[in-house]
């Protein structure tokens, strides 16, 4: 069998032509590896370079590596957060034409860490909090649109800094099933494993001492299905208000707006004597923040991220002369975000040194500055401005930060 790439985008068979195929995965020479860190897998992955891209290149067979790669796709057009998939490679031969075993290849996901990598310093018990947070909104957000993981872990998942947050990503997709909707017993399934498989993975943590002395791994474990079904009971729960009171069922959607959700239609029904309501939402994927931020500004970010530019946005748009809600005369809300864009949110990315930004985005490095203006204007006592909070944050703040990520200096004279 010849080899063939089947691929989602038609640039991306060009690109990966160029790679190693007659070899096995594990033999691969070192130039064209990218050396970033990788979790636990039972299947060989590696990083590589195609082109402009970093991918990641995963062994494994035929069929899975097709059904995972469709799984990816769908999950892509459900606007779930997962990695890309961009191709998969079938009819390998070694150079003797032995078979070798096909490939699943996504996109890397840029700035995100698998959970081992987090640990390699110790992490504190409220660091670990909001990384169970984070898989609670995804296996959430996976079971509102029928996703049943099958094998919901750390392993299987990549964290990207949010806003102080952080944001989750699906890995691995292999064990998964897509259902028009999932049954109590397929989430109750998927949640008793994701709690078995974290406190298992945190059980290997604190035998290799890499978890904090006060974190009980089975105590974290059980925490991922507390806030899984607080958070879903949130979203999927019937409300019944008194008549009348329809701020009641403003201020809902509200509260589920502010987790991240979106309510895409609702049922509303009168009692027999007009004295209750009973509301009950369809919540749809997590993202309005997102959306909205994108929709007013072009800006793609995290949906913690988000929700603190559109705070800033709004607060700034409220100086403008010609903002006036409501007037038909005044400036439109996109072209005042785009103002804002730029003169306000680009010129201060632009002003952090890109040699001290590390691994941030424009939108975190933007998130942090907000919060550095937040902590110097308390102890000021009045707003002390976004300029004099970037020139204080790059000679003060950033430097140390990058100095703490540098591995401590050997002594030559030391012995070994």
């Amino acid at each position: 069998m010849a080899l063939q790439i089947s691929a989602t985008n038609p640039e991306h068979p060009a690109l990966l032509l160029e790679l190693p195929w007659q070899l096995p995965l594990e033999e691969w020479p070192e130039h064209y590896l990218v050396p970033l860190p990788r979790g636990i897998s039972r299947h060989v992955v590696r990083y590589a370079r195609a082109g402009t891209e970093v991918v990641a290149v995963k062994e494994l067979a035929e069929r899975p590596a097709l059904r995972e790669y469709e799984l990816l796709r769908s999950l892509d057009r459900l606007s779930i957060p997962a990695v890309d998939p961009l191709a998969v490679v079938t009819g390998r031969t070694d150079g003797e034409g032995g078979p070798l075993e096909p490939v699943l290849i996504t996109r890397h996901l840029g700035g995100s860490m698998p959970y081992r990598s987090m640990f390699e310093t110790t992490m504190r018990p409220a660091t670990m909090h909001r990384l169970m947070d984070a898989l609670a909104v995804l296996l959430v957000r996976l079971h509102l649109a029928g996703f049943a993981w099958g094998d919901c872990s750390l392993s299987n998942t990549l964290f990207r800094r949010d806003a102080g947050a952080y944001a989750a990503y699906l890995v691995d997709a292999e064990t998964g099933e897509l259902h028009p909707q999932l049954s109590s017993g397929q989430r109750e399934y998927d949640l008793d494993l994701a709690r078995v498989n974290i406190s298992g993975e945190l059980l290997d943590l604190e035998a290799a001492g890499a978890l904090h002395p006060s974190v009980d791994p089975i105590e974290f474990g059980m925490e991922i299905c507390a806030r899984y079904q607080s958070l879903w009971e949130e979203l999927t729960r019937t409300s019944v208000y008194p008549a009348g009171k329809h701020h009641y069922i403003d201020r809902r959607i509200r509260r589920l707006n502010d987790l991240g959700f979106d309510v895409a239609e609702m049922q509303i029904a009168h009692s027999s004597n007009g004295d209750t309501v009973t509301f009950v939402p369809k919540v749809v994927d997590a993202g309005h923040h997102q959306r909205q931020l994108l929709r007013l500004t072009g800006l793609d970010a995290e949906e913690n991220q988000a929700r603190r530019l559109l705070n800033d946005l709004e607060s700034w748009m409220a100086t403008q002369d010609d903002y006036a809600p409501g007037d038909p005369l005044a400036a439109r809300p996109e072209v005042l975000a785009h103002r804002w864009v730029r003169d306000v949110f680009r010129p201060t990315v632009r002003a952090v040194p890109l040699d001290l930004r590390g691994s941030m985005d424009p939108a975190e490095i933007y998130h942090e500055l907000l919060e550095h203006r937040w902590y110097l204007s308390e102890q000021a006592q009045h707003d002390i401005g976004l300029d004099t909070a970037v020139e204080d944050y790059v000679t003060n703040i950033l430097p140390k930060m990058r100095e703490s990520l540098l591995p401590p200096a050997v002594d030559p004279t030391a012995p070994a």
